[in-house]
């Protein structure tokens, strides 16, 4: 008996309507990306050319897929790709998923960076090199430095930089924070950029758990109350800032107000800045310049 031709609309609904028994959210778009992965179709032409059979390579290439995706593997993992602004970003087990909300993060940066030539940027817990590589995308002239603790983000971030033709811009680094940069930059970055861990510890157990069990622990814990990464990039960037420098920071939308009122005591135009579905999102300001500085009545913060 000859095997059974498979087209993409058969291979469409058979994938969507197994994704949805295995209660797998959003099956149909887990089916779309799934298909669009192993064809190297666009979903557009899912559809434009639903009567095309698959390859056999096609699909044993979906259904191996389709494995890892209905015991919940994130489906970020399972096709190697996120779309993020205007790239699409490479991605691996062990690295963390860029999210649609930290798209606002860039948006803050480019507006702290308006009226800088040739801005030297700092992108701290860079993870896939999201942030990094979609500033060095957009402003052409920017230099960015990009540090990461995990040496399994460093080298994603390293790949996703050169794959996208930024790696000549876009220097990646293993380390804590600003451990790796040289003191020569000391009061000489245009601005540091951060997606630090910020999931206060109690509320890890309450994750998703295609979020617990797959992605790196290392980029969700921020503390007891979510911002212990968040303070040590407050105090110790104003070292690394040029005077009215800015500093940009996503964090749990219940601690964004707190660091804020935190963040005062160190810089000026502190503000917390809300994403597309009106929750707060980041904690920015701008490091004091001299004269600021020097009529503070309260004495200030770090110089």
């Amino acid at each position: 008996m000859a095997e059974r031709v498979w087209t993409l609309r058969d291979a469409l609904s058979w994938t969507s309507e197994y994704l949805g028994r295995k209660e797998i959210e959003q099956p149909r778009l887990s089916a779309e990306w799934l298909l669009s992965a192993a064809t190297g179709l666009s979903r557009v032409e899912l559809y434009a050319y639903h009567e095309r059979p698959l390859t056999p390579e096609e699909r044993t290439t979906l259904r191996e897929s389709v494995k890892r995706r209905a015991v919940g593997e994130p489906l970020q993992y399972v096709t190697g790709e996120m779309p993020f602004r205007h790239v699409v970003m490479h991605v691996r087990r062990g690295v963390f998923i860029p999210r649609p909300e930290t798209e606002i993060l860039v948006d803050v940066a480019l507006e702290l960076l308006q009226g800088v030539e040739d801005p030297l940027v700092v992108d701290l817990c860079t993870g896939s090199g999201a942030v990094a590589c979609s500033i060095a995308h957009e402003v052409q002239a920017a230099r960015v430095i990009a540090i990461d603790l995990s040496p399994e983000a460093v080298s994603m971030a390293s790949e996703n930089a050169e794959r996208l033709g930024v790696a000549e811009r876009v220097e990646v680094l293993e380390g804590d924070l600003f451990s790796p940069l040289s003191i020569d930059l000391h009061g000489q970055v245009d601005l540091v950029v951060a997606n630090p861990p910020y999931i206060p510890s109690s509320d890890l157990p309450d994750l998703p758990a295609d979020v617990l069990g797959y992605e790196p622990g290392l980029a969700l814990d921020g503390g007891p109350d979510g911002l212990d990464t968040a303070r040590r990039i407050m105090e110790d960037s104003c070292i690394w800032l040029a005077p009215g420098a800015g500093l940009a920071m996503e964090l749990d939308e219940s601690r964004v107000k707190d660091a804020v009122k935190e963040l005062s005591e160190w810089y000026q135009e502190c503000k917390g800045i809300r994403d597309l579905s009106d929750r707060d999102r980041v904690a920015a300001g701008r490091r004091q310049r001299i004269e600021a500085r020097a009529t503070d009545t309260n004495g200030g913060g770090p110089s």
